[in-house]
């Protein structure tokens, strides 16, 4: 009884502390968002796709704690092909700015990354506490957002190199680098979403392509 109610507990902590990254996220992907397009920047638009990213990761940690295998692995894919729609708004952004990239206004820059890199780090420290609780997707979750802390310092640097140069070219080229890892995350969920699919059909004794 004792082993049962602390796993429940743990589940309970859990599942608190995910909902609560994926709110800071999805707020904060709208922060990016909003001021990416007023200063024109290209890494800021494509970063808060990363914001996106871990609302999905953390949303599907959720759901996965009471969920069977299948819905799971549904619910995957769904969030995976999410991930890329602010990815190709983020590539169609570089696209439009590819002939005459302006700078982006480097104070809202650094400022919003800064910014960022607070909120990555308090879902850090939230996450560090379950990080092993809820397996391989709690633990992503985990280096996600550890991770991330380090592309908003990247953004800030790429902020002086904006002002030293005052070009828009540092943007455009980080910007794009930040996609690539967007939808390099995208293709990660849809593969762990395609291995819970087959754990799921082989659980019900179904055949498997």
């Amino acid at each position: 009884m004792r082993s049962e109610e602390a796993t429940r507990r743990a589940t309970l902590e859990l599942r608190r502390v995910v909902l609560t990254v994926a709110g800071l996220n999805f707020a904060w992907f709208w922060v990016e968002v909003a001021v990416a397009l007023s200063i024109g920047s290209v890494a800021l638009f494509a970063d808060s796709v990363d914001f996106l990213e871990d609302t999905a990761i953390n949303l599907l940690i959720a759901l996965a704690l009471g969920w069977g295998m299948r819905h799971r692995a549904l619910a995957g894919r769904v969030m995976a092909g999410i991930l890329l729609v602010p990815a190709a708004a983020a590539v169609w952004q570089a696209v439009s700015k590819w002939g005459d990239p302006n700078p982006p206004d480097v104070g809202w820059l650094a400022a919003t990354a800064g910014s960022a890199a607070v909120v990555n780090s308090v879902c850090a420290w939230l996450l560090t506490r379950v990080r092993t609780s809820g397996g391989s997707l709690s633990r992503a979750a985990y280096l996600s957002a550890r991770n991330d802390v380090l592309v908003n310092v990247a953004i800030i640097a790429m902020a002086l190199v904006t002002l030293w140069t005052a070009s828009g070219w540092p943007d455009l080229v980080l910007g794009l680098g930040i996609v690539a890892l967007a939808v390099h995350s995208a293709l990660e969920v849809w593969e762990v979403a395609g291995e819970e699919h087959l754990a799921a059909k082989a659980l019900a004794g179904e055949p498997i392509d």
